[in-house]
């Protein structure tokens, strides 16, 4: 039977509570079955630097149906044919890599929301399976659509970015963003990632979702603080 559209996540972060979200890299669902027991609130299917194409992703999403984790998808780029594409096939939210200005957050949500907010083109195809008939009536407010400040401009533009109302919130992306300053990639205490995420006011943060970082290992958890709640 269809469940009906709910995004544990979006529930969380309107409730005041942090989320751990988990990286899916491999091409194989039996992995993913593994990460979804493990304690993570959502799982990102990478098809930015992960090796998991359509084929793969559809198969992860088929195995997450079953679980209550909440599925993401970070697609490689703002092509709106493929951010259709992989919400078509289950996803609950997308994250865009490369975000660097207003214009370019308001076109990447724009995709991910059906008229009147957005322009997504209308052909589920198995949603209506997973989550009923209503999808089409739940899915603009359920969706989590976020874009990733990980450029000088981004850093620059970063005020102007939060204004866009149909961006549910950002993730600071540190591995790009420190490599583009000269430093190593990595979790750190003071870094430019570190920088953009205390330019956002605590307001602000109680209006779009803040995804922050990432916890590749054990040894990276004491630098990590309230927000950081992205782990490989």
């Amino acid at each position: 039977m269809a469940a009906p559209v709910k995004n544990l996540v979006r529930e969380r972060w309107q409730n005041g509570m942090p989320s751990l979200n988990g990286w899916l890299t491999l091409p194989t669902s039996l992995s993913a079955e593994l990460m979804a027991r493990s304690g993570f609130d959502c799982l990102t299917i990478d098809m930015q630097h992960g090796a998991i194409d359509y084929a793969g992703a559809l198969a992860i999403l088929t195995a997450l149906s079953a679980t209550e984790v909440t599925p993401l998808v970070r697609v490689p780029n703002s092509d709106p044919s493929f951010i259709t594409r992989v919400m078509d096939i289950g996803a609950l939210g997308v994250i865009c890599p490369m975000i660097s200005s207003a214009n370019e957050a308001r076109n990447f949500a724009a995709g991910a929301r059906y008229h009147p907010i957005g322009n997504r083109s209308s052909g589920p195809l198995r949603t209506g399976t997973v989550y009923g008939p209503d999808y089409f009536k739940q899915i603009n407010d359920a969706v989590l659509v976020l874009g990733m400040v990980e450029t000088p401009g981004a850093i620059r533009n970063l005020d102007q970015i939060l204004e866009i109302e149909t961006l549910d919130g950002i993730y600071v992306g540190p591995t790009t963003s420190v490599s583009r300053w000269g430093w190593r990639p990595g979790l750190t205490a003071r870094n430019p990632s570190s920088c953009a995420y205390s330019r956002i006011s605590p307001s602000v943060r109680t209006r779009v979702a803040v995804f922050r970082g990432f916890i590749p290992t054990p040894a990276s958890t004491p630098h990590a603080r309230p927000g950081w709640v992205s782990a490989f």
